[in-house]
C-alpha cells in the first residue's frame, strides 16, 4: 500500500503505484487507463535508492529552510527537527499564509503526536490525501518524512503553477520549454536527464537575467562547470538556496525527478514574482502615461472649445447689428469689415472647429480602448453645442450678407458701383467656398488615407489569437469613429452643391473630387462591415486551431514522458537467479503489453489533433503556425520505437527460458 497519495483538484484521476516483478527494472502500472499518469506516490515498502535519498534529504532540507528563514529559524536534520511538530506547523503557516491551531508546548510523546496531527490535518484540508501516521514522523522515519515534505512541495509550490491553461508538473515543464526554446543544446523534455548538463538551468537564468552570465561561453561538454555556475548565481543573486549537488547530478544516470522539480519550481516562483512586478510596473507606467495624455487632451479640448465659443459669442452681435449711417461710405465700410471677417478671421476658427471635432473623436476612441468612461465636457462645451453655435454664426453671417446686398441696392445712382461691388463680393464668396471645400476635403482624405487598402487586406488571417482580438477591438473603435465623420462628408457635398448653384466656372473639378470622395466613403462603409465579419470568422478559426494546439500540448507532454519511461524500462538490464524471477518478468511484461492498445489509441488521438489543425488551416488557405504551447513535434515513431524494444525484450526473456 502506498504511504502517500496526492490528489490535486487540477487533475482528474489518481496516480498509479509502481509494481516491480522480481529484480526487473520493467515498470507496470495498475491501470491501463492510467498508463501515462505521473508517479506521485510514495511507496511504504519499496527501498529508496541511497543516492536519491541523499539528494532528496539535501534538497528538501534546503527548500524548507528557504521558507523557515523568513521567520528566523531553520532545520539541520530533516527527520529529527520535525519530530515535535512545532517547526512543521511553522513551515505550513509560512508557505500557506494561514494560521494553524495553537500547538501543544509539552515535551511528552503525545504532545508531539498532537502537533504533527494538527499539521497533517491542515495538509489534508488542502485536498491532499495522506496515508502516513503522525507516529512515523515523531519516530523520525526518514523515508516517510521525505514523503510528507514532497507532498507539501507538490501542493504548495507546484500545484498552483499555471502556464497557458496547463498546471502543476505539466505547467512547470511547459514553462521550462517555452523559456529555454531559443537556447542551443537545450531540449527540456523531463525533470531528470534534461537538466543533467546544467545548460537548462543556465538558460533559465540567462532568459530572465542576461546580465548574470554569458551563455555563449558555455559548452555541453563541461556539465560540472555549468551546474555549479547556475547554482552559485541562483544562490547569490536570486536568493534561491543551493538545493542540489552538482557532482551527484552529473554522476547519476537518472537524477531524482522530485528534487529537480523542487529546485526548478524555485526558479519559476523567483522569476514569475520578478516578472509580475516588472510587468505590473510597466503596465502602471503605461496606464499613467496614457491617462496623462488623455487628461492633457481633455484640458486642451476645454480650452479650445471655450476660446471658439467665446469668439462666436463675440461675433454674433456684430453680424446681427443692422445699424448704418445710411451712406454709401458707411455701407462700404461694413462691406470691408465683412470681407476681412471672411478672409482673415473666420478661416482659422474653422480650422479650430475641425480640430476640436477630430480631437474629441480621438479622445473618445482612446478612452474606449482603455476601458475608461467616455469624456463628457463641461456644460455647454459638447461637440453638439459647438455645432449648434457655429450654425447660429453662419445664419447670422448669411443675414448680414443679405442685408449688405439690400443696402447696396438702395443706392440707385451708384448702380455701377453696386454691380461692381456685387461682382467682387460674389468672387470673394466663391473663393471662400472653394477654400472651405478644399480644406474639408484635405482633412477627410488625410483621415481616410490608406484605410481602403487596409480593409481590403487579409493579412490578419496569419495573426495570433491575441493579435486578432486586439484587431477586433480596434475595428470596433474605428466603426464608432466612422460615424463621427459622416457629418463632414455631408458638409462637403453641401458646399459642392452651393458652388454648382453659384455657377463656379471650375465646377467640374469640384464635382469630380466630391464624387470620388463620396464613392470612397460608400466603399469604406461596405469594407468596414465586411472586415468586421471577416475578423469575427478569422477569430473563430484561430480559436479552433489554438484549442487543438492546447489539447495537443496537454496530451503530448505526459505521453512523451510515458514513452521515455517505457523505452528506458524495456532496455534496462535485469539480473535473475531463479525460475520464479523469470516467470515474474514474463508476467510483468504481459501486463505491460496490455497497456499498448490504450497507448496506441492515445498516440492516434494526439496525431489527429495535429491533422485537424493542419486541415483547418488548409481549408481556410492558412499556413500552419508553430504550436505556442509546446516544442514537442508530432513526428514520434511510436510504433517503431516500442515494437522494436518490445521484441528485443521478448527475445531476451525467451533466451532465458
Amino acid at each position: 500500500m502506498s504511504a502517500f497519495h496526492y490528489e490535486s483538484n487540477e487533475h482528474n484521476g489518481t496516480s498509479s503505484k509502481q509494481q516491480r516483478s522480481g529484480s526487473s527494472g520493467h515498470v507496470q502500472r495498475n491501470s491501463v487507463d492510467e498508463y501515462m499518469m505521473p508517479e506521485e506516490e510514495w511507496e511504504r515498502e519499496a527501498v529508496l535508492d541511497p543516492a536519491w535519498e541523499r539528494q532528496q534529504k539535501k534538497t528538501f532540507t534546503a527548500w524548507c529552510n528557504s521558507h523557515l528563514r523568513k521567520v528566523g529559524t531553520s532545520i539541520e536534520n530533516i527527520e529529527e527537527d520535525f519530530q515535535n511538530g512545532l517547526k512543521l506547523m511553522l513551515l505550513l503557516e509560512v508557505i500557506s499564509n494561514e494560521q494553524l491551531p495553537k500547538p501543544d508546548r509539552g515535551r511528552m510523546r503525545f504532545h508531539k503526536i498532537a502537533n504533527v496531527n494538527k499539521a497533517l490535518d491542515f495538509i489534508a484540508s488542502k485536498g491532499v490525501k495522506l496515508m502516513v501516521g503522525a507516529e512515523e514522523i515523531v519516530d523520525g522515519n526518514l523515508k516517510m518524512t521525505l514523503g510528507m515534505i514532497w507532498t507539501i512541495i507538490l501542493r504548495f509550490a507546484i500545484q498552483d503553477i499555471s502556464v497557458e491553461e496547463m498546471s502543476a508538473k505539466e505547467g512547470l515543464l511547459l514553462w521550462c520549454q517555452r523559456k529555454t526554446s531559443p537556447y542551443k543544446n537545450v531540449n527540456v523534455q523531463n525533470f531528470h536527464t534534461s537538466f543533467k548538463d546544467g545548460l537548462a538551468f543556465c538558460a533559465l537564468i540567462h532568459r530572465h537575467r542576461p546580465d548574470l552570465l554569458d551563455y555563449s561561453k558555455l559548452t555541453k561538454d563541461d556539465p560540472l562547470t555549468n551546474l555549479n555556475l547556475a547554482f552559485d548565481i541562483a544562490e547569490k543573486h536570486l536568493d534561491i538556496p543551493k538545493m542540489l549537488d552538482a557532482e551527484e547530478i552529473n554522476n547519476s544516470i537518472k537524477a531524482d525527478e522530485k528534487v529537480v522539480m523542487t529546485y526548478v519550481s524555485s526558479y519559476y516562483h523567483a522569476f514569475s514574482t520578478t516578472q509580475k512586478a516588472e510587468q505590473a510596473a510597466s503596465r502602471i507606467c503605461k496606464v499613467l502615461s496614457i491617462n496623462q495624455e488623455n487628461e492633457q487632451m481633455m484640458v486642451e479640448y476645454e480650452r479650445l472649445a471655450s476660446d471658439l465659443l467665446e469668439w462666436i459669442k463675440e461675433k454674433r452681435p456684430w453680424l446681427e447689428n443692422r445699424a448704418t449711417d445710411n451712406t454709401l461710405d458707411g455701407t462700404q465700410a461694413k462691406l470691408g469689415e465683412f470681407r476681412d471677417y471672411c478672409r482673415s478671421q473666420k478661416p482659422p476658427k474653422l480650422s479650430q472647429k475641425a480640430k476640436l471635432e477630430t480631437d474629441f473623436n480621438t479622445l473618445q476612441t482612446r478612452l474606449r480602448l482603455s476601458n475608461r468612461p467616455a469624456f463628457t465636457p463641461n456644460e455647454g462645451k459638447l461637440i453638439a453645442n459647438i455645432v449648434e453655435a457655429w450654425k447660429g454664426l453662419e445664419l447670422a453671417e448669411k443675414g448680414f450678407e443679405d442685408w449688405l446686398l439690400r443696402e447696396l441696392r438702395r443706392f440707385d445712382k451708384y448702380r455701377g458701383f453696386f454691380f461692381l461691388s456685387i461682382f467682387k463680393y460674389s468672387l470673394e464668396r466663391l473663393d471662400h467656398l472653394v477654400k472651405k471645400f478644399q480644406h474639408k476635403c484635405d482633412i477627410h482624405e488625410e483621415w481616410s488615407n490608406g484605410k481602403i487598402d487596409l480593409f481590403k487586406s487579409t493579412d490578419f488571417k496569419q495573426c495570433s489569437l491575441n493579435d486578432l482580438r486586439a484587431l477586433s477591438r480596434k475595428h470596433l473603435a474605428f466603426e464608432s469613429d466612422l460615424a463621427a465623420h459622416q457629418d463632414r462628408v455631408e458638409q462637403i457635398a453641401a458646399i459642392a452643391q452651393e458652388l454648382n448653384v453659384l455657377g463656379y466656372e471650375q465646377i467640374t473639378g469640384i464635382n469630380e473630387r466630391c464624387q470620388k470622395l463620396c464613392n470612397e466613403w460608400d466603399e469604406l462603409g461596405d469594407l468596414t462591415q465586411k472586415r468586421r465579419l471577416a475578423l469575427t470568422e478569422a477569430e473563430k478559426i484561430v480559436e479552433r486551431i489554438d484549442s487543438l494546439f492546447l489539447d495537443y500540448a496537454k496530451k503530448a507532454a505526459p505521453y512523451l514522458n510515458w514513452l521515455d519511461g517505457a523505452r528506458e524500462d524495456l532496455i534496462d538490464m535485469f539480473f535473475i537467479h531463479t525460475l520464479d524471477e523469470i516467470c515474474g518478468l514474463i508476467e510483468a511484461h504481459n501486463q505491460f503489453k496490455a497497456t499498448l492498445g490504450e497507448a496506441d489509441t492515445e498516440y492516434k488521438n494526439i496525431i489527429r489533433l495535429v491533422e485537424d489543425a493542419r486541415q483547418t488551416c488548409q481549408d481556410n488557405n492558412l499556413d500552419l503556425p508553430p504550436n505556442p504551447y509546446t516544442n514537442i513535434q508530432p513526428e514520434v515513431e511510436y510504433q517503431v520505437v516500442i515494437q522494436h524494444k518490445h521484441l528485443h525484450y521478448v527475445d531476451c526473456i525467451e533466451a532465458l527460458t
